[in-house]
Formats: structure tokens, sequence, C-alpha cells
């Protein structure tokens, strides 16, 4: 099955929480209850096991809105078994670091639209590989008690020596000389990916995961299958659903 292949499950305009942070200290103030919440002491489940699921999002900031997607995989073949996505209006203004504040309420919808449990979540964003040590992978898992795990595209601000030129090859991602995730290549020669831990899963076995969802492109089939629907959302809303913006389009 294929991700347009199968049943994907629609939310349209996701509330904002009334309790929502309207400002930087106070989504600062969040992040640093959350964070001695994270728990980092569970291995998570066992690569190639159970279920997966990606998530993503994508922005329209000039129509003020945010789609987000969550794919579900069979761990063991990488099929499709689920897919949903949710459409709001973005709900925090954009501040390097507190991004999850942008992404929390969609992508929740869209994980609370799935059919199934979604076992581990993968996001296309970071856990403890952030400078508050709080990022959307470990934000997200406080929230939900799932296990996940962060693999984004780019480093953020850390210090990392490139890992060797084969697939598997690792280096450590450090931050005031703690390791707070991995560079890791997923294609021999290509651009790593940047692997930390969200909750409830180790940093080996965050690695493990991501190394089993791609075996054949740099981006875990999870999120990279997430991408693509989340785009395709916030297309079909911009072009059929505008919403009023709270911002003048100038």
């Amino acid at each position: 099955m294929t991700t347009s292949a199968a049943t994907v499950a629609a939310v349209r305009d996701v509330p904002v929480p009334a309790d929502w942070p309207a400002t930087e200290d106070a989504a600062r103030a969040v992040q640093d209850a959350l964070r001695a919440r994270v728990v980092l002491n569970e291995p998570g489940p066992p690569p190639g096991t159970g279920r997966v699921t990606g998530v993503d999002v994508a922005y329209d900031d000039v129509r003020d809105v945010v789609a987000a997607a969550a794919v579900t995989l069979d761990a063991a073949t990488l099929t499709v078994v689920a897919a949903a996505t949710a459409v709001g209006r973005v709900p925090f203004p954009y501040v390097p670091g507190l991004l999850a504040f942008r992404e929390i309420p969609a992508v929740l919808a869209a994980l609370e639209a799935l059919p199934g449990p979604p076992g581990l979540v993968v996001c296309d964003g970071y856990g403890r590989a952030h400078p508050r040590r709080l990022g959307l992978a470990s934000h997200l898992g406080v929230l939900t008690g799932l296990p996940t795990v962060g693999v984004a595209k780019n480093p953020f601000t850390f210090v990392y020596d490139d890992p060797g030129a084969a697939r598997g090859s690792a280096a450590p991602l450090l931050a005031d000389g703690e390791e707070v995730g991995r560079a890791l290549r997923t294609r021999a020669g290509v651009k790593p990916v940047f692997v930390s831990v969200g909750h409830r899963v180790s940093l080996d076995n965050a690695c493990a995961h991501t190394l089993a969802l791609a075996p054949e492109f740099r981006l875990p089939e999870s999120t990279r299958r997430a991408d693509a629907l989340c785009r395709a959302a916030l297309q079909e809303a911009t072009t059929s659903h505008r919403p009023t913006s709270r911002y003048p389009e100038s």
C-alpha cells in the first residue's frame, strides 16, 4: 500500500488550546517544565517490529496555515497502514528554538485521527539535540507518552565531525561536551541525517530505527512520506479553504 492508496483521515480547523503560550517567555517556561519529564532510561521498541509513525508539518505563513501529517508504517515491511492530516492556524510566531509551539496542536490532531496506535513516532526535527534539550520530538513524547525520535535534515547549533562515508557510520553531536545526538550516514557518500532521542528511546536504538527506516533513501521512509502528505494537505487547504489571516498580506 502506498500513502496515496491509503485512506487518509483529515481534520480541518484544528483549535489552538486555550492555554497555549502567547509569548516567548511563556513558551520557554513550558519547555523548562516539560524537560524534567523526558524519559531517557528506556531502550524503546526493537527496530523492525510493530508500527512506526512519521510526522511532519508544512506552513503557509502568509495565509496563517499549518498542515500536519502522520503516516503509520508496518515497521517490518515499511508499507503504509494508516495516514492522517490536520490543518489549522499557525498558533505561534517563528522563533528559533520554539518551533514546536507552531506545530504541536496540528501534529497532535493528526496523530489522534489515526485509526490505531502509532507505535514509535519519528519526527522531522530534534529531540535532545536542541538548545534547551526539548525539541519537537521530546515535547511531543512527553505530551503523548509515546516513544519518539527526532531525525533532522540539517544540523542545528552543535559541534560534530563528519562521519565515515559508509552507510551506518555515525559521529556524536556535541553541546558543551555532552552527546545530544548523532550525525548518521544512511546512504554511503551522501550527507548524513541528525538523530536525537525524543522520549523513551535510547540513542543507539534511535539510530538503529533510522537505518531500518531508510533502506533506499537518505531520509526515513516514515517522515519522507509524511513530508509529501503534509505538503499536499497544505496545498489543498490553501486553495479550497482559505481562513482569514491574523496578519496583513502585504
